[in-house]
């Protein structure tokens, strides 16, 4: 069974940075998604170059990725350019911290 590019923004929809209560995908810290047969790509950034939780969100979504079934493996890489910022949240994340939009 294929995974879909649908299934994964599902998943990384249940990602969390754990001192920000957004998920990773409406933060806007997801750039690309690419699907290969059984393989995902993931290219992703982080609010912040010292993120304390970088290595927790980096496996935390690579094993999500990997649970998913038609899935034998995930790259996740995280990427500092583009830097990461408040534009690139979704319309809910915003609505979330209180920006107007």
């Amino acid at each position: 069974m294929a995974v879909s590019r649908d299934d994964v923004v599902s998943v990384l929809r249940k990602c969390y940075d754990p001192e920000i209560p957004i998920n990773i995908y409406d933060l806007g810290l997801v750039y690309n998604i690419d699907i290969a047969e059984e393989k995902v790509a993931i290219r992703m950034t982080l609010t912040a170059p010292g993120c304390p939780a970088s290595a927790y969100i980096h496996q935390d979504v690579k094993r999500k990725i990997e649970a998913l079934p038609g899935v034998k493996e995930a790259d996740v890489a995280i990427v500092w350019d583009p830097p990461w910022t408040p534009e690139n949240m979704s319309d809910i994340a915003k609505k979330q911290f209180g920006m107007g939009i």
